[in-house]
Order: structure tokens, then sequence, then C-alpha cells
């Protein structure tokens, strides 16, 4: 098949394809599922808005172009906190888009549990939830 021949997808259709296999959670949920260590939750939004708008406090902050390598639980690369394919994987980013695409991709490695937070670090602020300076 060419170039050409291959179907193009958008990625407003791309975000609603890969959502249907995420059990995406609210900010208090999100927040109930961490604190009683069910769930990392795992920061992908880069420097910048960490700085302007403060930190979860417990996420681990990983950059997107590192997730995979730092998630993979055989990885030579990985955090600490990658223990197994078992592990609930709440990605946080900063509106709720990037981070659907991120678990998506976590999914494919084997994190059959990773998910998003709907509405991102936004969501979680506008609940009211700890944030910290950073």
């Amino acid at each position: 098949m060419s170039a050409a021949d291959r179907p193009r997808v958008g990625i407003d259709a791309l975000l609603e394809q890969v959502r249907t296999g995420l059990d995406r959670v609210e900010p208090q949920e999100a927040f109930d599922a961490a604190s009683a260590g069910d769930a990392l939750l795992v920061d992908i939004r880069y420097a910048a808005l960490r700085e302007r708008d403060g930190l979860i406090p417990g996420a681990l902050v990983v950059e997107r172009n590192e997730l995979e390598w730092r998630l993979d639980p055989q990885g030579s690369h990985r955090a600490p906190e990658a223990t197994d394919h078992d592990l609930h994987v709440i990605v946080v980013c900063n509106e709720g888009y990037a981070s659907s695409l991120a678990a998506a991709s976590l999914q494919q490695l084997g994190l059959y549990r990773a998910t998003d937070l709907a509405g991102g670090f936004q969501a979680w602020r506008a609940a009211g939830l700890p944030v910290t300076e950073a």
C-alpha cells in the first residue's frame, strides 16, 4: 500500500478511538486511588507548565518523550515505580488530551491498567485538590 493509499485519521478521531480503550478517571477518583496507594500518578506536563502551575504531590514527573522508557517494567531505563505490568498508572497532562494518547501507548506496552485523568492538571486544580509549588 502506498502512502497515498493509506487511510488518514485526524487527531480528533484518533483521540476518540484511543479513549474507547481507557477507563478515564475524574480528579477525586485519581486522588483517592493515589492516596490509597492503588495508583501511580504520572505527570507528563513540560517543565514550563509545572513551574507555572505547580505539582501534584506524590506524582512521578516524567517528560512525555521518556514515558515509555521510564514505565516499561522490562526496560533498562525504567523508574523504580515501574514494578510490573499490573501497575495502575494515571497519566496527567495539562488538560487531558495528550494524556489519553500517552496512556494508550502505555497499554500497547502491556500496562493494561494505564489510563488518564479527565481534564488533566487543570481539572485537578479546579477540583481543589492538593498542588505544591514546583
